[in-house]
């Protein structure tokens, strides 16, 4: 035994006194029974190992089966190896067996009889992911509430941001709102394509969420032809709209991902206090943003890489 416990030390220190001084000195001066002193004065050897706590789990059990009903159940699971355990009790208790399914199910696990069908949870492979070969082949849109605690002066007023990021270059735009509608949706995505394409890019394709804000395609009162005005933008300006997977915000990453470096950055540590006061300091994180170095891009910035693979301004 490797293991040596301060109540092994304990009761040697007791043992030795008591075999010195004695029992009854020995119960007085620790304040234990003599009954206690005499128990592990039996059981000492001269090692501190004759000292360690044992096991009182009982050796048998007075409920246990018997050798009979062992006998039966083995037997008639050898006749039967493949009969169930509801079926396999009752032919038993036709026999004679008393005992409950449970515990035939305890024994027939401690024998070996009852093979528990392993059904292993099928593991997540998750799908290949798509790589863009060139800035606006696809642009991830989504909508991110302002914390109320930044917003001063202004009780119960909200405050939404709206982002969007190409997935090539990483490049983003964002847009302040005071509500989350289809409308501002419309006119953010508006304003968007306009700021992309200042800097060459056209965008082909806009990914969101099934937002209320964007869609109303899981609506059950839907009208196929009643298409919100975002998604008539988007057929005006010939973009194509793909629509994640519902409740699977992971398939919206980028975005999902920037929006945690924004609550880091920004709205842990600003405060708004006004509308205009909000468009400001977002416009100001959105240029910071765009000019801090990632990871994914080779530890440099959104637009040092989009300067650096294609010629865009």
């Amino acid at each position: 035994m490797n293991t040596i416990t301060q109540e092994m030390k304990y009761r040697n220190t007791v043992v030795r006194y008591a075999q010195e001084k004695g029992v009854s000195r020995t119960a007085r001066k620790f304040n234990k029974t003599r009954s206690y002193i005499y128990f592990w004065l039996e059981r000492y050897d001269g090692t501190l190992e004759s000292l360690v706590s044992r096991s009182r789990r009982p050796h048998c059990h007075p409920n246990q089966q018997n050798s009979e009903e062992i006998k039966l159940v083995a037997d008639m699971r050898r006749r039967n190896p493949k009969l169930g355990l509801m079926e396999f009790w009752f032919k038993l208790r036709i026999r004679g067996y008393k005992r409950h399914y449970v515990s035939l199910f305890r024994l027939m696990i401690r024998m070996g009889l009852f093979i528990r069908e392993e059904h292993q949870k099928q593991k997540y492979v998750p799908k290949p992911y798509e790589q863009m070969s060139h800035p606006g082949e696809r642009v991830q849109i989504d909508v991110k509430w302002v914390p109320g605690e930044c917003i001063v002066g202004e009780k119960g007023q909200r405050y939404y941001q709206y982002t969007a990021i190409d997935e090539f270059s990483r490049l983003r735009y964002l847009g302040a709102f005071d509500e989350a509608t289809t409308h501002s949706s419309m006119l953010f995505l508006n304003d968007a394509v306009a700021w992309y394409a200042r800097r060459g890019i056209k965008i082909e394709c806009i990914q969101t969420d099934n937002g209320h804000e964007f869609t109303k395609r899981l609506l059950r009162t839907r009208d196929e032809e009643n298409l919100t005005s975002f998604e008539l933008l988007l057929q005006a300006l010939r973009i194509r709209h793909k629509y994640i997977r519902p409740y699977t915000p992971r398939h919206n990453g980028k975005v999902e991902r920037s929006h945690r470096e924004d609550q880091k950055r920004l709205y842990d540590s600003a405060k708004f206090h006004s509308f205009i006061d909000f468009v400001q300091q977002l416009k100001r994180h959105n240029q910071r943003s765009n000019n801090i170095p990632m990871r994914p891009l080779g530890f440099i910035s959104p637009r040092q890489f989009l300067l650096n693979t294609v010629q865009y301004v």
